[in-house]
């Protein structure tokens, strides 16, 4: 009688199959088999420990798949907002701003809408910047934090938002100041004297108002416009009555303005009596 020989290879294949089918069911019996809305919860509360425990990056991923699978599930406003925060704990200002600025649009009428529109400003604020350059960010931030003034009048964070502000303008002044610098350190004190003047008018505040001002005096001095420049100078001894320091300062201008003057009078007589002697000569 002819006994059945079973392929080893066939044997190996089917060891495996049966491995596999009992693993599956195994690993299945651990999965959550409630509801949706349930896992959802579930997830979240997974996510918001993670985040009260400092870990912000894994909180950061968990929250990212709730808000990619959870949607209409109750927890969408309670993630989209612990995902802001996890990117502005992990100092992700880009991501940040762009958070609170969604969850700012989707949920207007949340409990945690003024501290997201505060935040989102602050984010912006945090965004890389870099005297004379690229000024954008600068202007979102400033953008941001006037909205902020705007839609929450009574906030118990407009005087944190003003200091902000007045470190954005101060941004925008130095950014100005630097290049009337630059202007007048390539000898065109015309264009000097022009954002000078802008600026002494827009940044009453600046700590570089002094220099403005002493920088303005010189710019009109070297273009021999001795009157702009008294008035400058008059301006510096109002403001800084009280410096010692800076009424020397004013003092040395006065006489260089003198000598400037005198300097410019004497060229100008001299060009006159060249032009008559001139004149003279081709009668």
């Amino acid at each position: 009688m002819r006994k059945n020989h079973v392929n080893p290879l066939i044997m190996l294949i089917m060891l495996i199959m049966v491995q596999t089918i009992v693993l599956t069911l195994s690993c299945s019996s651990n999965k959550f088999t409630g509801s949706l809305t349930d896992a959802c919860v579930r997830e979240y509360k997974v996510a918001e420990e993670k985040f009260k425990k400092g870990k912000y990056w894994g909180a950061k991923e968990d929250l990212a798949e709730v808000m990619q699978n959870c949607t209409g599930t109750g927890v969408m406003e309670e993630s989209h907002f612990l995902l802001a925060e996890s990117h502005f704990r992990l100092e992700e200002w880009l991501e940040a701003r762009a958070e609170y600025g969604s969850f700012v649009n989707f949920f207007p009428g949340s409990p945690y809408v003024e501290t997201a529109a505060y935040r989102k400003a602050v984010s912006a604020y945090n965004l890389s910047y870099k005297d004379s350059r690229d000024q954008s960010n600068t202007t979102f931030a400033i953008r941001d934090f006037s909205r902020f003034d705007a839609e929450f009048p009574n906030s118990v964070l407009l005087d944190s938002a003003y200091m902000y502000l007045d470190s954005l303008s101060n941004r925008v002044a130095e950014n100005d100041f630097q290049i009337a610098r630059l202007y007048s350190r390539m000898g065109e004190p015309g264009a000097a004297a022009i954002y000078l003047k802008a600026f002494l008018e827009d940044f009453p505040k600046s700590p570089r108002q002094r220099e403005a001002i002493v920088m303005i005096i010189n710019s009109y001095i070297d273009m021999k416009e001795f009157a702009s420049a008294k008035f400058y100078l008059e301006r510096l001894r109002e403001i800084y009555s009280a410096d010692e320091r800076m009424l020397a300062s004013a003092k040395k201008l006065e006489d260089q303005i003198v000598g400037a003057e005198k300097s410019f009078e004497k060229r100008l007589e001299r060009e006159r009596k060249q032009k008559l002697q001139r004149k003279d000569e081709n009668s």
